[in-house]
């Protein structure tokens, strides 16, 4: 596995994906897969924006009152409000805050994206190739690494590098890493 997700309810078909901050993309897939099978119109309201209603009075807009509002106006209107709850409903206590503000679940989605949608994929590849750049430093040096017998029958770390290994026990030990690394 490449790490432990950060969706401790698992899959579901009636709550959304829970996002904790860790691994964006992923939980940005399952989202739209979750909100596009309840309606579109939710995930066009995300992508989007909401249908913003305005009346024309004395040659400039106003915001148009509710008691005005078309039935096509009412479900545009509905669809932002149920994509502004699932989008809340999926984030643990600091995401939720980080959004709370928006009025729009757009604003809510834009916000979400433009702090975790390039950072988190960073620390994650930077972590991975650090892991990665240790695992092959440590089997470089298994490979610099031997056991020689003495002619007195003791054994003995003998290294084309020996300063990164003096004895037996640094060998063990780089050893031991590199196969909970491999694991």
């Amino acid at each position: 596995m490449a790490g432990k997700l950060s969706f401790e309810e698992g899959a579901s078909i009636y709550k959304p994906p829970l996002f904790c901050g860790l691994n964006f993309k992923y939980w940005e897939a399952r989202m739209k897969i979750f909100v596009e099978s309840i309606d579109q119109g939710i995930w066009d309201s995300i992508e989007n924006g909401s249908f913003i209603r305005k009346l024309k009075k004395n040659g400039s807009f106003i915001a148009k009152p509710w008691s005005q509002w078309t039935n096509e106006e009412c479900k545009m209107t509905k669809l932002d409000s149920t994509a502004q709850n699932i989008i809340a409903s999926a984030l643990d206590t600091d995401e939720f805050f980080r959004i709370s503000e928006w009025k729009s679940a757009k604003e809510m989605w834009d916000t979400l994206k433009a702090t975790h949608g390039n950072i988190n994929e960073s620390k994650e590849v930077r972590s991975r190739s650090q892991a990665r750049r240790k695992r092959r430093q440590n089997r470089k040096n298994l490979n610099l690494c031997f056991m020689a017998k003495k002619e007195d029958g003791s054994s003995s770390v003998s290294s084309s590098n020996s300063s990164n290994f003096e004895n037996y026990s640094q060998l063990l030990q780089a050893f031991q890493e590199t196969h909970e690394e491999a694991n």
